[in-house]
């Protein structure tokens, strides 16, 4: 199987830190797998009708395009809850994407979703579960975090059987627990491996 080529894509938005260290668990579970990953964020929006931010960000991951998402093998999109929903910059993007809903670009490839929030019950599952219906739009399988991840049972903080997450008033930090990434790392194991076996 000649997997050059091929990389799971996690997409991500965060604003303070937390959906980006879940972003880079999933890749540490999926490099584990040896397979390409490629982490990409997407830009802030503005309420205002002018350009905020350069075409580059100065620091961090690089913006995704539209390229990165046809030609991944997998996907896994994150966002900090917003009120049970996504962030705006995030669906933004996505909602650029309708050409690549109307060409199939994402068919039949794996997808999972992760978040983070601020509290408890701030959202995390609804959260997930818009990210899940814009892959389910786009005809993806949706990958999940299945309780045979034993720290599943053992979290006392963010974690569902829906795909990763963190809780920040857990441990007043942005900080994964480790529970959280162990979560994380295992699901980015587990698409990674059904990355493998679609393509073999």
């Amino acid at each position: 199987m000649n997997m050059e080529n091929k990389y799971l894509l996690i997409l991500f938005y965060s604003a303070g830190g937390s959906t980006r260290k879940i972003a880079h668990a999933i890749a540490d579970g999926a490099e584990e797998e040896n397979l390409n990953v490629k982490i990409r964020t997407v830009p802030k929006v503005s309420s205002l009708s002018e350009k905020t931010q350069d075409d580059v960000p100065e620091k961090g991951e690089v913006y995704c395009t539209k390229d990165d998402l046809i030609n991944c093998s997998g996907l896994a999109i994150g966002s900090p809850t917003r009120f049970g929903s996504m962030a705006s910059p995030l669906k933004y993007f996505l909602d650029s994407t309708g050409d690549l809903w109307a060409s199939n670009s994402l068919e039949n490839k794996p997808g999972m979703a992760f978040t983070s929030t601020g509290s408890m019950h701030g959202g995390q599952e609804i959260t997930q579960f818009n990210l899940i219906t814009y892959m389910l739009h786009h005809g993806m399988f949706i990958v999940g975090s299945p309780y045979s991840i034993d720290t599943l049972s053992k979290t006392k903080s963010g974690g569902t059987p829906y795909g990763p997450s963190h809780v920040e008033s857990f441990n007043n930090s942005n900080n994964l627990t480790p529970e959280e990434y162990d979560i994380a790392k295992k699901t980015g194991t587990r698409i990674a491996k059904l990355i493998k076996r679609i393509n073999d």
